[in-house]
């Protein structure tokens, strides 16, 4: 089994490493907004990996049909980059064991600056805040 530091981790490794502190926290805090929020599953682990998996393998998702683009990429979970990593562990360390201020305002969604997926424009998300190369959303009851 792995951890939630782990799978928060990874996360934040394949989804943020090129962003200062402030971007990856973010992307951690997205993380945790969703487990707190009852329309997500409510472990970091079971959040990272939500998607739609084929029926016949159920440790299989459908490529590029999960919450985060990294876990249903195709491409394997290497995180080659040593630095980076062990920079991501503290960060989801840090995140799991304490408080920061969420500076994504709420936010349970959010995309690279340079794509404009259809959720987006939906009224039901509001944009909080950008962060370096990731604009973020709260999904509104």
């Amino acid at each position: 089994m792995i951890s939630a530091i782990a799978c928060l981790a990874t996360a934040i490794y394949f989804e943020a490493r090129g962003e200062p502190m402030v971007g990856q926290v973010a992307v951690a805090q997205v993380i945790m907004n969703r487990v707190y929020d009852e329309r997500f599953p409510n472990s970091i682990c079971d959040v990272v990996t939500q998607g739609e998996y084929y029926s016949w393998n159920k440790s299989m998702p459908i490529k590029n049909r999960c919450q985060f683009s990294f876990w249903c990429d195709g491409k394997p979970e290497n995180m080659k980059d040593e630095l980076a990593r062990q920079w991501a562990y503290n960060v989801a360390e840090a995140t799991i064991v304490s408080t920061f201020y969420d500076t994504t305002e709420g936010a349970t969604h959010y995309h690279a600056d340079y794509v404009i997926p259809d959720w987006s424009t939906n009224a039901n998300f509001t944009k909080t805040v950008q962060i370096n190369a990731h604009i973020f959303y709260r999904w509104e009851n």
